[in-house]
């Protein structure tokens, strides 16, 4: 979708460093292709202040700018952005908004209209668990038309929804499963299942956040963050916690230094328990205690 906006020469676009790696590069290709202007905002997270996350783009934001990228859910510590608000101050300075909903379409309770977005994609392998392959685009009516797809199709300016959907041959199997995904996300129901996950985030980085030198990457507050944690040890490099919890423990996490974000992101699910949770415990006070 990105490939698919039409920016030009000196067109201005404001994204995040902390902005997921294929999107960043994506824009970065653009720049060096289109000549279009690449500017950075660098968060400092986690954050709980609406009112800085909100400044950190609006005062980036130029007579040039044409796009603004927003990340629903930060992938590298669970920070949760106030998509909607910047969403309003950039549509007050006619710029249209990209949003990266991977990590949170069936992740926290939301409708996709509600965030004032006019574009927005996601990955369905992840939380609602589809296949991997399958993906969600949305787009706003009267933005369709002035988006090129991907795939080239007889009339790429056309106002119909469908045009993104000429991807050739491939296997359908993909496509048919994501209705039994969606079946098993109602089942379990959007709050039920943000209550469940948010409980775990929280369960295991309460019985840890008094250790000493820890510090903690993500917010407990539910407005700010949901499943995804992430904590690291001052002095201490994220990958020697990672590898001392897969090594001892059996416990799987990532190793996260990413610009300013240095830690391990721990990401229970729906299925994982106290018990899985109370290992994962374990492990991270005998490595404070090491």
């Amino acid at each position: 979708m990105i490939f698919g906006l039409q920016l030009k020469a000196g067109d201005e676009v404001v994204a995040a460093k902390q902005d997921y790696p294929n999107m960043v590069n994506a824009y970065k290709q653009r720049e060096h292709r289109d000549g279009i202007k690449m500017v950075w905002i660098n968060l400092e997270l986690p954050s709980e202040d609406e009112q800085y996350l909100v400044k950190q783009y609006v005062n980036a934001f130029t007579p040039r700018t044409k796009v603004v990228h927003l990340t629903h859910i930060i992938n590298w510590n669970g920070q949760i952005l106030p998509v909607k608000l910047i969403a309003q101050e950039a549509h007050k300075r006619g710029i249209e908004v990209v949003v990266d909903g991977a990590h949170s379409f069936a992740h926290f309770d939301f409708k996709v209209p509600d965030l004032d977005a006019d574009y927005f994609a996601a990955s369905l392998h992840k939380w609602l668990y589809a296949p991997i392959g399958s993906g969600l685009l949305y787009v706003k009516k009267e933005k369709i038309k002035n988006l090129y797809p991907l795939f080239a199709v007889d009339n790429p300016l056309k106002d119909d929804i469908r045009k993104f959907e000429a991807l050739g041959t491939r296997p359908f199997f993909i496509e048919q499963a994501i209705g039994k995904a969606i079946e098993f996300h109602d089942m379990i129901g959007s709050e039920r299942k943000e209550k469940r996950l948010h409980y775990l985030k929280n369960y295991w980085m309460e019985k840890v956040k008094d250790l000493p030198g820890i510090y903690f990457n993500t917010s407990l507050h539910p407005k700010w963050g949901c499943a995804i944690g992430n904590i690291g040890f001052t002095g201490r490099k994220p990958g020697e916690l990672d590898s001392f919890l897969l090594d001892k423990y059996k416990v799987h996490t990532v190793g996260i230094e990413w610009e300013n974000i240095k830690g391990i992101r721990v990401t229970p699910n729906v299925y994982t328990t106290t018990k899985n949770l109370d290992v994962l415990v374990e492990g991270v006070r005998a490595f404070a205690k090491g």
